[in-house]
């Protein structure tokens, strides 16, 4: 039988080299994407035709839904439409994230605060709290998993992005939480933390260091490139994986170095 995951922030960057790992595993998935701006936050999201392309690689194995991870609403529809469309649910990857302020946290507005933690954290809850039943009903021995991307930044400090580092932080310690509140059930809970990796925020944080391009961040990787969408989602597809069902309440680095020290 196909295993099902909703994956958020699926349109473009780590979320959709999710998509395509975890559907050349034999998933089915539902991939969610807010598609519009946020306001305060200072670059441009993903669009309507970004989330189709995704689909369109993978014909009926991928579904798409527009909706907004912070809202409970849009969530538990995303857990109603995958187990309606697919028959069930075995997975669930946050993928959604912003980053924002780019100034010391007392020059920062309650505005760019609030969004990075609402998209990043509040998100975060929003798809967890909704897939848990479902996750849950599917049994001890079903495998079922649950991974958040977090970041490099949620095990140590980023200058002027304070807001995210914290928020990172954050979703490191909740899946932790959620591990242990999961474990009885058999579902495990686990995140991701990429490096420098090569998306729309990585050049948004380019733009906050007033650097002339994404590639200067390889400097700071013992590994001394950037690192590709698809490598962080080999991870998350590993963890989706009947292989990595003894990982739980792990936080494993994918930032080629970067936190070694």
């Amino acid at each position: 039988m196909n295993r099902v995951a909703i994956v958020t922030g699926a349109a473009r960057g780590i979320g959709a080299a999710t998509v395509d790992a975890l559907v050349n595993d034999g998933y089915r998935v539902l991939a969610v994407d807010r598609c519009r701006d946020i306001p305060d936050v200072p670059y441009a999201m993903a669009t309507p035709a970004d989330l189709e392309s995704v689909v369109a690689r993978h014909g009926d194995a991928v579904l798409a839904l527009v909706g907004d991870v912070r809202s409970a609403t849009d969530m538990q529809l995303a857990v109603e439409t995958a187990t309606r469309h697919f028959g069930r649910l075995d997975a669930v990857i946050a993928g959604a994230g912003v980053v924002a302020a780019g100034a010391p946290l007392w020059e920062i507005t309650d505005a760019a605060w609030d969004a990075v933690w609402s998209v990043n954290v509040l998100g975060t809850r929003r798809l967890i709290e909704a897939a848990a039943p479902a996750l849950i009903a599917n049994g001890r021995d079903a495998h079922s998993r649950i991974v958040a991307i977090a970041s490099a930044a949620g095990s140590t400090g980023l200058y002027h992005l304070a807001a995210y580092s914290a928020a990172k932080h954050a979703v490191v310690g909740l899946i932790r939480g959620v591990a242990m509140d999961l474990a009885e059930h058999g579902v495990t809970a686990n995140a991701v933390s990429p490096g420098s990796t090569r998306t729309a925020i990585l050049k948004a944080s380019a733009d906050v260091y007033g650097l002339a391009s994404e590639e200067e961040f390889a400097k700071s990787q013992p590994i001394g490139r950037l690192i590709e969408p698809n490598e962080i989602a080999a991870s998350i597809a590993w963890l989706c994986s009947p292989a990595a069902s003894a990982i739980t309440g792990a936080d494993i680095a994918v930032d080629g170095g970067m936190t070694v020290a």
